[in-house]
């Protein structure tokens, strides 16, 4: 296969745009509730100034000045990728450690890369692929095309077996102590496709993305759809209870919103405890995410999760806690040095087909 020039150029993040910010508590406040009480309503900034104590203006107001510092880096409609058909995983790849943007900049160019980020392995490259249900090239032809592309030395597969929790809630408002605790343990998450139509993919298409900061977010998105604010409003709730759309919530930027730090704490775990430990350890409040995933002779580790704290030694702090609880011997934590990517995909659009056709021979 011959291989192609990439020439999209990546966005490096400034020391100046890395850097926290100094929040209100109020900031902390909108910040708790846009991320996890952020409701599927007509006037939901009105909802969220309810919970807040002050009016919605002052909400509209202050969540504008929240994107525009770069604290809040989308309000949006989150949609379940693999519920949409979409086959994904994430990789571990080997690349060039002398020259690691050469390879982020082509892994980048993939429009089903949501995140990709260095880390202190000798797996150096970690990101997560998606294609589309009728991708021509599909999950292994895709990263074949990659490592052609990037010349990695090696690349691991690590879809997910079994899905733990996936709750990006950063707690502002919490301490070590309140992150380093265990909740409630849930029950694993059913990860297959769903039933879904022309009208479904349709009302995907309109409210991916920004969602206005304006007191009636939906109105544009139902006026291109031809229905009523309520009848999307009635649509979305359908979505997320046929699972293909997980919650709308406000997303930040974990370092100027003050987590620096993310840690990957991987485990080593018995093939007849995972199903026992997986729900425990993701209950932990400052755990994101949790996975079982598949080993290979130079990885052995099946749970991952993912800890977001304000410094590397809040994240030791939530993974040393887990370690305490549940005593395994073989374990590391791998961290992030450089974010070279992090979106929402963009469903049902022609990135995906335009990308296999330029890279892919196809």
């Amino acid at each position: 296969m011959a291989s192609k020039e990439v020439t999209a150029t990546p966005k490096i993040r400034s020391r100046k745009d890395g850097a926290a910010v100094k929040l209100s508590d109020l900031d902390r406040k909108l910040l708790d509730l846009m991320q996890g009480s952020f409701p599927i309503a007509a006037r939901p900034y009105e909802a969220v100034a309810l919970e807040a104590g002050i009016s919605e203006d002052e909400v509209l107001a202050s969540v504008e000045r929240l994107l525009k510092d770069r604290i809040i880096r989308q309000v949006t409609p989150i949609y379940d990728t693999r519920a949409l058909g979409y086959g994904s995983m994430l990789v571990a790849a080997k690349v060039d450690p002398e020259h690691p943007w050469r390879a982020a900049k082509i892994i980048n160019s993939h429009p089903g890369v949501s995140h990709n980020y260095l880390r202190n392995h000798e797996f150096n490259m970690w990101f997560t692929l998606a294609v589309e249900e009728d991708s021509q090239l599909g999950l292994q032809g895709t990263l074949d095309v990659l490592q052609d592309l990037t010349g990695a030395e090696s690349i691991r597969q690590l879809p997910t077996l079994k899905l733990f929790k996936i709750r990006m809630d950063l707690e502002m408002s919490g301490d070590t102590d309140t992150l380093a605790k265990r909740g409630v343990a849930e029950e694993p998450v059913d990860l297959e496709a769903q039933d879904y139509d022309d009208f479904d993919r349709a009302v995907i298409r309109a409210t991916q993305g920004n969602l206005p900061v304006v007191s009636e977010p939906w109105a544009d998105a139902a006026e291109q759809l031809g229905i009523s604010v309520d009848e999307l409003l009635a649509h979305l709730e359908a979505m997320k209870e046929r699972g293909l759309l997980r919650r709308v919530a406000g997303i930040l930027y974990h370092r100027r919103a003050g987590f620096s730090a993310n840690g990957m704490g991987v485990w080593q775990v018995p093939a007849d405890k995972i199903a026992e430990i997986g729900p425990q350890m993701a209950a932990y409040r400052g755990i994101s995410h949790c996975y079982e995933r598949p080993t290979y002779a130079d990885w052995p580790y099946q749970i991952f999760t993912m800890a977001h704290g304000r410094s590397k030694e809040e994240c030791d702090a939530i993974l040393d806690a887990i370690a305490d609880e549940f005593p395994i011997e073989d374990r590391a934590t791998l961290y992030s040095s450089t974010e070279f990517k992090k979106i929402r995909l963009l469903y049902f659009t022609d990135d995906f087909r335009n990308w296999e056709r330029e890279y892919g021979d196809l």
